[in-house]
């Protein structure tokens, strides 16, 4: 699989969802914000890091650059998109997913071992999963907390939406605990958790390579049928 891994001026991860990929055999392209062509990808990781300094908010410069028009255009026809951290940012200010991330109370930054709970697993990040299994990931961000109205968060119950929701404790804040979310094709996944820093460990416990395991079943196993 050839996965493209997005850069803006101040993204910090993309070298870990690099690793990621290789980890799981397969290949990359960085994909750079003016970039008009996604270069013929399976795929796209928007990564973490406070692109563009989140001077107006965070992820809204991004949804104006070239190689956002590209994802979303692409996203729309069915390519599958991953969006970690501020990477969920710029899929809600795109309106690839619905609702948006905003500070925590206190405007803290949190920097923690978190415990998560697959909801789905029907999407194609997350197959690889059992639905209920819990896992540990880092958590990183200073707003993560997920908003949305009454209506779309109705909505994403109701149509099995929610990826993943903290477990214990809920430090973002979030509605509904949520820590991810999906389109109604599962195949747009927004997740405020960094699976890319556990993919390069396969255990049960941590689950972070299991993202890029679901995605190469999709595209070489699910997809072709």
């Amino acid at each position: 699989m050839k996965v493209g891994v997005v850069t803006f001026p101040g993204t910090t991860d993309d070298s870990d969802i690099v690793n990621a990929v290789l980890a799981v055999g397969g290949e990359t392209v960085i994909l750079h914000d003016a970039d008009r062509s996604l270069d013929g990808v399976d795929a796209v990781v928007l990564p973490g890091g406070a692109s563009f300094g989140d001077f107006l908010r965070p992820g809204a410069l991004a949804r104006f650059t070239p190689v956002v028009e590209a994802i979303v255009q692409h996203a729309r026809d069915g390519m599958p998109v991953l969006g970690i951290g501020n990477g969920f940012q710029v899929l809600c200010e795109s309106r690839l997913l619905p609702g948006a991330l905003t500070s925590h109370a206190g405007d803290e930054y949190l920097s923690v071992e978190q415990r998560i709970r697959v909801a789905t697993r029907d999407t194609v990040w997350t197959n690889q999963f059992a639905a209920g299994e819990e896992v540990m990931m880092a958590l990183t961000c200073a707003s993560g907390r997920y908003i949305a109205t009454p209506e779309v968060l109705e909505q994403l119950e109701a149509s099995d939406q929610i990826v993943f929701r903290y477990v214990g404790t809920n430090p973002t804040g979030s509605a509904h605990d949520i820590a991810g979310i999906t389109n109604e094709r599962g195949t747009v996944v927004g997740l405020m958790a960094h699976p890319e820093y556990s993919a390069e460990d396969d255990s049960s416990s941590v689950g972070g390579r299991r993202f890029f395991q679901s995605l190469e079943i999709f595209l070489n196993v699910v997809k072709p049928h």
